[in-house]
């Protein structure tokens, strides 16, 4: 699994966050999106594909 972020699509809700921590942090400054790991691990793909699926700007992109 590859993992990329669009930060100009980002909205700073901060789902990716609460459903993949490990995967993914916000700016302090704006709460935009940053992405920690670009192939997590196996043992995360699930909560990544979830954090994908309630993005609401649609800004996180996974290739299986």
């Amino acid at each position: 699994m590859k993992v990329t972020v669009d930060q100009v699509k980002c909205v700073a809700a901060g789902h990716c966050v609460m459903h993949a921590d490990a995967v993914f942090d916000q700016r302090d400054e704006d709460g935009i999106v940053v992405l920690l790991d670009a192939e997590p691990p196996a043992a995360l793909a699930d909560d990544v594909r979830k954090a994908a699926a309630v993005c609401p700007a649609m800004a996180i992109h996974i290739e299986e």
